[in-house]
């Protein structure tokens, strides 16, 4: 299925298991989804099963958004306990997205199930919402513990089949351009890894490639202990960026651990980096690798020098905490930090260049598909050692991907009528927010006559006497018929920044 499809269907209110390889697209139809749904004036609840992935999409985890945090059974009197702000984003969402599904416990979906049932006061799976749950089985699975409650994959679920979802698998690949290594890559998904794949791949081990790429690794310390041994390495000045964080002391924690980005980035000169969030711009995207080449002299910052080419002044960026609609933290940062080593679970969704990966330690399935499905180019991996464990995939994720695939093909074929019906919504809500401005606008002129008209030389000259005069701001914005900012911002143009007080 292609993602133009995907769209129609999660637009026409279905709920949806949207899935595919890595690579495929999920998170842009997810972000695609989102920003029209929320267009059209629905509340979209935006979930994942990790903070880092939550943030990504600008959201929170389903654990927090839910209640139930991480407990493994619901006590009977939940309800007694839930805050009276959380009942209210459950009670109004529209649209449920849980990202990164694979790794969500089947018994915890039935648990966030129950919970909004309950909270909504309706016995249809989730309170009657739109359910979109978007993952890859073949990636990171549930983490059981030996004290806890054991679990699989969400498919084992009770509510799985309640939510009669229409299965969007994304076919089409967007990331690997090797025909090589995208056979390679399906070999390790339908565990049916061939003597020449395996040859394939040990012929990348000590591989010869450029030195600007980036290690993957199993643990956190093997990477702290790389970064800032690179570091140190440097004969240059180190610089140090703060970050900036609003919003209530818990919440900003929750977000501090829930992206990439460092309380204190320190960097140098020669410094191996990687971008951490994609570029409004299109400069670079989430993975992107480069050097610090300069810094620049007003400002201070880092100016990188990308792999893709492009020299990019990394300004800060920002983060948020959002839960339903409300913002519950902020945080501003540069989006940068050190490359020369990353976890192969901190590198989900992202596109690298080039990686030297080291799978020695790999401890749990799909750790090794994970950490490969990040390179475009077999020619652009090198591997330090691999295990046994590397190579190995879910006999249940097979086994669903199967089904999943099956029920793929069925939902073209029944939902085949929606064809082309998100792109017609694309436009009906731009028509819909042209529509709100030009009403907006209307009820702006009634006080001021000429809001948001072009400044015109006439204009220009009535203000600049009314200045010279000394008149009041407020008979200025009268005579002009304008906002006060606007009145404002034009003195500022005409006389300089320091002209008007704000």
């Amino acid at each position: 299925m292609n993602q133009a499809f995907a769209l129609d269907i999660l637009h026409a209110g279905h709920n949806v298991m949207l899935t595919g390889p890595a690579g495929s697209g999920k998170t842009y139809v997810l972000n695609q989804f989102i920003r029209q749904a929320k267009a059209t004036g629905r509340h979209v609840s935006v979930t994942a099963t990790t903070g880092l992935a939550a943030t990504h999409l600008g959201g929170t985890t389903i654990h927090a958004w839910s209640g139930i945090g991480v407990a493994d059974e619901l006590a009977d009197d939940f309800e007694d306990y839930l805050l009276k702000s959380r009942r209210d984003i459950i009670e109004t969402t529209d649209v449920l997205i849980i990202d990164e599904i694979s790794m969500l416990h089947d018994f915890r979906l039935d648990m966030v199930d129950t919970v909004a049932r309950a909270v909504r006061d309706d016995d249809r799976p989730f309170g009657g919402m739109q359910v979109v749950l978007c993952g890859d089985f073949y990636q990171l699975p549930p983490v059981n513990r030996l004290e806890s409650r054991q679990g699989g994959f969400v498919t084992g679920s009770a509510v799985w089949d309640e939510l009669d979802m229409a299965i969007c698998y994304l076919d089409e690949q967007h990331r690997q351009d090797d025909e090589e290594f995208l056979g390679i890559l399906n070999a390790l998904r339908a565990n049916d890894i061939r003597r020449r794949h395996a040859e394939a791949l040990l012929n990348r081990v000590d591989a010869k490639i450029h030195d600007d790429v980036t290690e993957l690794h199993t643990t956190n310390i093997d990477v702290d202990r790389i970064n800032s041994r690179k570091l140190k390495s440097l004969d240059s000045e180190p610089r140090t960026y703060a970050m900036l964080t609003t919003g209530s002391e818990n919440y900003v924690n929750t977000l501090k651990r829930s992206t990439l980005a460092l309380e204190n980035l320190e960097l140098k000169e020669g410094a191996l980096v990687m971008a951490i969030k994609n570029s409004p711009e299109r400069k670079y995207v989430n993975g992107s690798i480069g050097i610090v080449r300069s810094f620049e002299k007003m400002s201070d910052y880092p100016v990188v020098e990308f792999h893709n080419g492009k020299t990019v002044t990394m300004k800060p960026d920002s983060w948020e905490l959002r839960d339903g609609d409300k913002k519950r933290a902020g945080l501003s940062q540069i989006p940068l930090r050190l490359a020369w080593a990353i976890t192969v679970h901190k590198s989900q969704g992202m596109t690298l260049d080039g990686a030297l990966i080291d799978l020695r330690k790999a401890f749990v399935e799909g750790m090794g598909y994970v950490a490969l499905s990040r390179v475009k180019r077999l020619e652009n991996l090198s591997f330090v050692g691999i295990n046994q464990m590397a190579l190995r995939v879910s006999q249940d994720a097979v086994r669903i991907d199967g089904q999943l695939r099956k029920g793929s093909q069925r939902a073209l074929e029944k939902y085949k009528h929606l064809k082309g019906s998100a792109e017609k919504l694309e436009v009906k809500s731009a028509n819909k927010k042209a529509s709100n401005w030009n009403e907006r606008l209307e009820k702006m002129r009634v006080k001021h006559p000429n809001a948001y008209k072009p400044w015109t030389a006439s204009d220009d000259e009535q203000l600049t006497q009314h200045f010279l005069n000394g008149s009041k701001l407020t008979h200025m914005v009268d005579q002009l018929g304008r906002h006060e900012r606007s009145v404002i911002m034009r003195l500022q143009k005409l006389f300089g920044e320091d002209a008007v007080e704000v």
